[in-house]
Order: structure tokens, then C-alpha cells, then sequence
């Protein structure tokens, strides 16, 4: 399955990391939160935005007909569309959305995009099925109390497919594990490899069992040792910096899967961390009185504590909350709680 697309003009080529093209500025738009975003031309015409985590990297092809890997948090749409303009991008002719899985942070600007635009979307046949019959539990959504809009998802990829991104050619990796439809793509190439949230660089992406199934992490094993045969010199995460060490990072997360396998309480204290910090970043900020309760009535927060911690709520969010606040990584001021991870 091949797409194609015209690729940007060579004399706008060779954008450095963190800079806009020549005779564009910043668009005012963008919130301070997002003021550092990068931009890093990865290949003629296809750039690298690097976000935070409530956002995912994503992707674009300046062309006429542009093209974008992944769309960044539905909330954050606006910020988004900013970014993509700075690159002289305007998403109403947007002619395809490839999705590397279904999850909030990297699916929140497609339909309003496809609204526009009208473009196609192509994401891995499980994906495509997640969204054909309007599974928002799959996806994760309902799950984890999370914002998201269905769309028209038109392509089913596979494992193995061929997807041309204007001059650049890219093999679809199916990778299950932290996603059960998640994919990356491989540039032969130029020995690139986006790997979205199959790997980063110094942590994981949170492993959900409980939607997923139990055999997740072994399963995402099985995904790394896929891809530590490429011959790769560059990762594109989903989030986090780029990075040239792949086999480092790969060590690194199988000894991380090994651990929650010999251990599952690492797994629900890495849930619990992970997305009370993403639900603040959601919000923004809460009422500190309030957000214990407002917790347990998510399906995620009470299974992750009946499943590893025996039903102990309050105990299990007091400790980490305590943990969080220690560590700086969530604030608290005047009674209200927030985060000070970049969305």
C-alpha cells in the first residue's frame, strides 16, 4: 500500500532543531507552556515537532498536500494547528493523517483536521476497527477518563506495508504491547526509525494489562526484539527528544519489562504515577480536597488498586501522591494541585 505526495521545496530545506523557516515568526497563539517546542527537519520536507506527554511528537510533510503523522491532544488542538502553521502547513489541505495508535495524545486533532480537509486517515487494521465501531473503551479513553472524537479512519494498514511520505519511503512495523494496534516506521534509507511510544529513551510507555490483556509486556518484549535488528543511526519517539542509541534504550526498557514481569506491583505503581500526572496535566489544575474522590470514580484508578494493592484507595493514592509531591514532579498551591511536566 503506497501513498504519495509532493515533497516540500529544496530551498527551504535544513531547518535546525528549535527554529522556524526563513521570514516565518512564532505564531502568538501558542500558550508559554509550549514556547519550547522543537522543530527538526528530518528528512526533505518531513519535520519533527517535539512536544511533552500530554501531546505526542508528531510529525508533518510541508508539501501542497501535507501530510501528518500523528495530531497531538484534542484540547490542545489550536496549539497544534499553530505549530503546524509555523512550518507554513495549513491542515485544511491536510491529504492524509497516519496514526501510529489510537491513544488521546496522538489522535486529539484528526477530526476536526479531517473536517477540514477531508483527508484520509490510515492507522493498523486493529486500529481502523477500534474506530470503525466506535470503541472508546479499546482506545483507552473511557478507561482512563480521557478526551477523544471518533473520525473516518479509511485505510487499514498491516505489518510490512509501504507507506511513501512525499520522496521517502517507510515500512510499517506492527509493535503490540504497550498498544495492541501500535505501529512504527522504518526509513532504510536514511536509518530512521519513529518509533512513537513503542520506545524512548529513558523511561516507558505505561503498560495497561487490564485493557491491553496480561500478556502485554510480553508481548511488547516480542515487539523490541523486532526492531533491534534494524539498522537504525536515529529514533523519533513519541515522546522525548530524539535519540541515536537505540540498542541502549532497548536494553534498558526490556530490563524495565522484566522487572514488571517478575513484579506486578511495579506495573500498577508505574499506571498510578503515570496517569494521575497526565489526568493533572488533562486538568490543568484541581481542587486538592476533591481529587482523591474524583479518582475513585474512574474504572482505571479502582481496577490498578483492587488488581495489585488490594482495594487500599486511600492508602495507595495518599502514598503516591506523597511520593509526587516530594519529588517536585506535582505542585501544590493555595489547595489546588497541578503538574509542572511539559503537555
Amino acid at each position: 500500500m503506497v501513498w504519495l505526495n509532493k515533497a516540500s521545496p529544496s530551498h527551504e530545506r535544513g531547518m535546525p532543531a528549535g527554529t522556524l523557516s526563513p521570514g516565518r515568526r512564532r505564531n502568538p497563539r501558542i500558550p508559554y507552556l509550549e514556547v519550547g517546542v522543537s522543530y527538526l527537519e528530518v528528512m526533505e520536507g518531513l519535520f519533527f515537532i517535539q512536544r511533552g506527554y500530554l501531546n505526542g511528537n508528531h510529525f508533518a510533510l510541508r508539501s501542497e498536500e501535507p501530510v501528518l503523522i500523528d495530531t497531538g491532544y484534542s484540547s490542545h488542538f489550536s496549539v497544534t494547528e499553530s505549530l503546524l502553521e509555523n512550518l507554513g502547513i495549513d491542515v485544511s489541505r491536510t491529504r492524509l493523517i497516519i496514526n501510529t495508535h489510537c491513544h488521546c495524545d496522538h489522535i486529539g486533532g484528526n477530526r476536526l483536521i479531517q473536517e477540514r480537509s477531508q483527508c484520509a486517515v490510515a492507522m493498523h487494521e486493529i486500529g481502523k476497527h477500534f474506530i470503525d465501531t466506535r470503541n472508546d473503551w479499546a482506545t483507552w479513553w473511557k478507561y482512563f477518563d480521557q478526551e477523544g472524537d471518533f473520525f473516518e479512519c479509511s485505510v487499514g494498514l498491516h505489518d510490512g506495508d509501504t507507506l511513501s511520505i512525499g520522496p521517502h519511503e517507510f515500512t510499517v512495523i506492527h509493535t503490540p504491547g504497550h498498544a495492541c494496534e501500535g505501529i512504527v516506521l522504518y526509513n532504510k534509507s536514511s536509518k530512521v526509525l519513529i518509533s512513537s511510544d513503542t520506545l524512548w529513551e529513558h523511561d516507558m510507555a505505561v503498560m495497561n494489562v487490564r485493557v491491553e490483556g496480561s500478556a502485554a509486556c510480553f508481548t511488547m518484549l516480542e515487539s523490541l526484539r523486532r526492531i533491534e535488528t534494524l539498522d537504525v543511526e536515529m529514533v523519533y519517539p513519541g515522546h522525548g527528544k530524539p535519540f541515536a542509541d537505540m540498542g541502549r534504550a532497548i536494553a534498558d526498557t526490556k530490563k524495565r519489562l522484566q522487572s514488571f514481569i517478575g513484579d506486578g506491583k511495579r506495573i500498577g505503581n508505574d499506571l498510578l504515577k503515570k496517569i494521575i500526572v497526565y489526568t493533572l496535566m488533562m486538568r490543568e489544575e484541581v481542587d486538592e480536597a476533591g481529587f482523591f474522590d474524583q479518582l475513585v470514580e474512574t474504572y482505571w484508578f479502582r481496577e490498578t488498586v483492587d488488581l495489585y494493592f488490594d482495594g487500599d484507595y486511600q492508602g495507595k493514592y495518599e502514598s503516591t501522591m506523597r511520593g509526587l509531591l516530594g519529588r517536585g514532579i506535582v505542585k501544590k498551591k493555595r489547595d489546588r494541585l497541578y503538574t509542572i511536566v511539559k503537555p
